[in-house]
């Protein structure tokens, strides 16, 4: 046993100077063994309650809970008081609301079914936007869509709102035939194309909403948290002449943080227009 809790924290990666460390990065650094990249522990930590149970609550889950309150308490503060001449913080949630509608919704939608799906077009971009963009904010630093669960929760969310507007524009047996029997093509060819129709739309349409949104908030994760170990490690354990290669990966680090927030606010972005391309497609006949 001892032996096996040696090898778990040799993978377990160091404390950077800006990452909030785990029971597991403090364990390294105390063990003074050198250098500790990243790994695939990060994105499981240690559980705070319900160890062991389907209610397991850890720093990720915490992490998501504040995303969540700090979003919720941001619109709650835009709309309480709202005027006809409306004050800074109305003005900022009405150009919010409207970047989504306006940019997003009514540009592939139209005027109408734009501003039908709206309201869920807007919890999709900031829902998933402030669950990115806790990836760089000191003492959370880790992305709340770094693990699974949210971009599947997001990923449901868009096909469940996908299905609800081709049934409802067309009914149910009109959509699954224009989504897996695209008109104009010979009747042999069916047995072909429904199943690949079948595959693209219902399932490779979610997974691959889903895939995208976690393989960046996971990748960016572990560039960060690389450049800033290493950082911590130039600068304060390694040997006098490496000590300089800090300011290096510093550097690198300060710059991967600025991409990372363009990253965060790009796949908001992208999951929300793909969302709305989905239903655009969904009420329309090929």
């Amino acid at each position: 046993m001892p032996d096996h809790e040696e090898h778990r924290g040799d993978v377990l990666s160091a404390a950077s100077l800006l990452t909030l460390p785990t029971s597991a990065h403090v364990v390294a650094a105390e063990e003074g063994a050198g250098f500790h990249g990243p790994s695939l522990a990060d994105f499981f930590p240690p559980a705070i309650l319900f160890d062991g149970t389907i209610f397991e609550f850890n720093r990720i889950a915490l992490v998501r809970l504040i995303a969540v309150g700090l979003l919720v308490l941001l619109f709650w503060l835009a709309a309480r008081r709202t005027t006809l001449v409306p004050s800074r913080g109305q003005s900022l949630g009405e150009m919010a609301i409207d970047f989504v509608r306006t940019g997003i919704a009514e540009e592939s939608l139209g005027r109408e079914l734009g501003r039908r799906y709206t309201p869920v077009l807007v919890v999709i971009f900031f829902g998933v936007l402030a669950m990115n963009i806790t990836g760089i904010i000191p003492f959370l630093n880790i992305a709340g869509s770094s693990v699974i669960g949210v971009p599947l929760i997001f990923a449901l969310i868009a096909y469940v709102t996908f299905i609800y507007a081709g049934v409802k524009a067309m009914g149910g047996g009109h959509f699954m035939k224009s989504q897996l029997f695209p008109p104009g093509v010979p009747w042999p060819i069916y047995l072909i194309l429904t199943p690949i129709e079948f595959l693209s739309t219902f399932i490779i349409r979610p997974a691959t909403l889903t895939v995208r949104l976690l393989a960046n908030m996971l990748s960016g994760h572990l560039l960060l948290v690389l450049t800033f170990s290493a950082t911590n490690y130039l600068f304060f354990e390694a040997a006098g002449a490496m000590a300089p290669l800090g300011a290096l990966t510093f550097a690198a680090g300060f710059a991967f943080t600025l991409f990372e927030i363009f990253v965060a606010a790009l796949q908001a972005y992208v999951f929300t227009v793909l969302t709305t391309v989905y239903i655009q497609l969904s009420v329309e006949s090929h």
